[in-house]
């Protein structure tokens, strides 16, 4: 007897329409404009609370309330995405992302306006729940929209895309860092980041709700009428024993990698200042910033590769393998970042390899996520596995701060980076979903 052939694999593009490939664009630009405007942000931060902060607070004092404006930021991120996850699976995925995109962008651009260090953080907290409804809808219109074959591919891309809006902050940090002056450039620079409001008209004009979700909530309204739960919400994650399961997995994957990318490798710009003032003091801060930005594009561009990593990796080795490719580099990479870092060039280095393994690790949670729930429950589970995490994480941000102030920001990176020994341990309980179609 002949031996059956291996099935053949298709690539991710073939057969996608001209449609497919607009809802793919479109959901790219939404993350990348989002991870644009976070990194307005972290590029700005230190200047942004040293410039609303009373003259005189020391140096170490300033780490501390960055910390603060990073755990705002995290907790209006968690808050925003468990909210529109549950909005996304009852109001639409196009329509929650029209809400949260002009929530990111519009209070990024106040945030320009921000007269005390209170304000800041305010606008912090505001940002954050756009930051974190766009992605659980923007994932979840991807999925239910593109061809099987091409699902993982296609969510690996949207997740790499958020490096390149990254890239392109440091593309806007060190332009308007050469143009303005350099106690009001922070103010410049967070305002750019109200223009992707303009990528709303597109979404409006062009984009229509997937029809696994039309199916899916034309189902829940059946059960409503008949007397029965809808099966959606918050509640209905822990109900049944795999649901659960799969719930817990999925928010400790995502509480381990934001706990990395925002409690650990946000710090690379003080890190390179601290670098600079200690070797190369006689350098102009114009110069300071340059190298800064061209550092932050080298890890974001990093980021980039290792964002589209992870999908093939996981279709040849499975989830639960580039997982632990990405726990497993994590946790070399990032203390090897923070301690052998000691000059321009070897940050261009090193920050890119940090980028890489951070991406590669997210990447997995915008493949993995969508594939662990059902259609009723896919945008809310998504939705607070990458967000209420955050809620377990939102301290990470400011106890690096007050660590940093203590010990370092070497030996803070390295306490920290332990954390990913637990997401290796964590694996065997997660869920291998390679080949399998998303559940119903």
């Amino acid at each position: 007897m002949m031996a059956t052939p291996p099935e053949k694999r298709l690539p991710f593009y073939s057969g996608l329409s001209g449609y497919h490939w607009l809802v793919l664009v479109v959901a790219c630009l939404g993350w990348s404009f989002d991870t644009m405007d976070q990194w307005l942000y972290v590029f700005v931060k230190q200047h942004a609370l040293r410039g609303l902060l009373p003259t005189g607070v020391p140096d170490a004092d300033v780490s501390s309330y960055v910390g603060l404006a990073q755990t705002a930021l995290i907790l209006g991120w968690a808050t925003g995405g468990i909210l529109f996850g549950m909005i996304g699976d009852m109001l639409g995925r196009t329509r929650t992302m029209i809400i949260t995109i002009l929530m990111y962008a519009g209070f990024t651009g106040l945030s320009a306006l921000s007269r005390s260090w209170q304000d800041f953080l305010l606008l912090r907290f505001l940002t954050g729940l756009g930051v974190g409804g766009e992605f659980a809808a923007g994932a979840a219109l991807v999925a239910e929209t593109l061809p099987s074959h091409a699902r993982s591919a296609a969510l690996g891309i949207v997740q790499a895309c958020s490096a390149l809006g990254n890239v392109v902050a440091g593309m806007i940090h060190m332009t308007v860092y050469a143009m303005a002056p350099p106690e009001t450039a922070w103010r410049w620079t967070l305002a750019v980041g109200a223009l992707p409001i303009l990528l709303v008209v597109v979404i409006f004009l062009f984009i229509h709700e997937p029809e696994l979700w039309r199916a899916a909530r034309e189902t829940a309204r059946q059960r409503v009428r008949e007397g029965k739960h809808s099966g959606q919400g918050i509640a209905a994650l822990f109900r049944e024993r795999e649901i659960r399961r799969n719930t817990l997995v999925g928010l400790s994957i995502a509480a381990i990698g934001v706990i990395g990318f925002w409690g650990i490798s946000t710090w690379t710009p003080e890190l390179l200042r601290g670098i600079l003032a200690k070797n190369s003091p006689e350098l102009a801060k114009g110069t300071v910033e340059r190298w800064v930005g061209l550092a932050g594009i080298a890890q974001n561009l990093g980021a980039f590769v290792g964002a589209l990593c992870f999908a093939p990796l996981a279709e040849r080795f499975g989830r639960r393998g580039a997982f632990a490719v990405a726990f497993g580099g994590c946790l070399l990479v990032i203390p090897i970042t923070f301690v052998f870092t000691n000059s321009p060039l070897t940050a261009l280095f090193f920050f890119a390899a940090m980028g890489f393994m951070l991406l590669f690790l997210l990447s997995g949670c915008a493949v993995y996520f969508p594939e662990l729930f059902p259609t009723r429950l896919r945008a809310t589970g998504a939705g607070f596995c990458y967000n209420a995490a955050r809620y377990l994480s939102a301290p990470s941000p400011a106890l690096f701060g007050q660590l940093s102030a203590i010990m370092g920001l070497q030996r803070a990176a390295l306490a920290l980076s332990s954390i990913f020994i637990f997401g290796l341990l964590l694996l065997p309980w997660a869920p291998e979903t390679k080949g399998k179609p998303l559940p119903e």
